[in-house]
């Protein structure tokens, strides 16, 4: 049920003014830790949507409800890679994964936001939404405590492989952590069935931004 009522929130200025002449390096603050996030104007996948500043800001505030702490934990469509930096942060073992052609980008923003710290190093991975889930992240070896997804709604056709991807890693005990700018129907189309098929509760909303932060987890019988 989505009726415990969720926490009202804005999405904090998080960012540094920018000192560098570049247009394509965006600076945020998450965790005492200053985030330079390189965005590439290509692809979706490249910029930082308002759905990933909500999120790494709910886990650097919840970090007693969500300890991310020594956890497994999967990015699906981790684009610039800005929510799977704060989760390494927050001391999480990361697997953030994306279309084969925003790896690059995204490889480069982890490694250098990660570099020299004390964590687990975070492993980026080609997802495919839908295909090739039983042979790339066998369900006998790959199993994660949290599944984070951001701004993962917008691109219709791919709705479908969407859910069959959260169906196929959400397992008993993963929590899915999903947050998203709610722009069309296509969206509530989507919560509608993600509500259909796990126990689901809106956490927190950003009315400014239109993001609504959801919680899901596995039906169990």
């Amino acid at each position: 049920s989505l009726s415990d009522s969720p926490v009202t929130l804005k999405i904090l200025q998080n960012w540094v003014p920018r000192v560098s002449h570049y247009f394509d390096k965006e600076h945020y603050t998450y965790v005492g830790h200053q985030i330079v996030i390189q965005e590439s104007i290509e692809h979706f996948g490249a910029v930082v949507w308002p759905g990933a500043l909500a999120l790494s800001q709910y886990l650097e505030s919840n970090q007693e409800q969500f300890n991310l702490k020594d956890k497994k934990v999967l990015e699906i469509g981790a684009g610039t890679g800005l929510v799977s930096i704060v989760a390494s942060i927050l001391g999480a073992y990361v697997t953030a994964t994306d279309l084969p052609e925003v790896l690059e980008n995204l490889s480069y923003n982890i490694s250098r936001n990660t570099q020299n710290m004390n964590m687990h190093k975070p492993e980026v991975r080609k997802l495919v939404w839908g295909e090739g889930l039983n042979e790339d992240f066998p369900v006998s070896s790959y199993h994660y405590d949290f599944i984070l997804a951001t701004d993962v709604v917008y691109y219709h056709a791919a709705l479908d492989p969407l859910l069959a991807t959260m169906v196929y890693f959400c397992k008993p005990g993963t929590v899915l952590l999903w947050a998203n700018k709610f722009r069309f129907s296509t969206d509530y189309e989507f919560l509608e069935k993600l509500c259909y098929i796990f126990n689901t509760t809106i956490l927190a909303e950003f009315p400014e931004s239109n993001v609504k932060l959801l919680k899901a987890t596995v039906r169990e019988n």
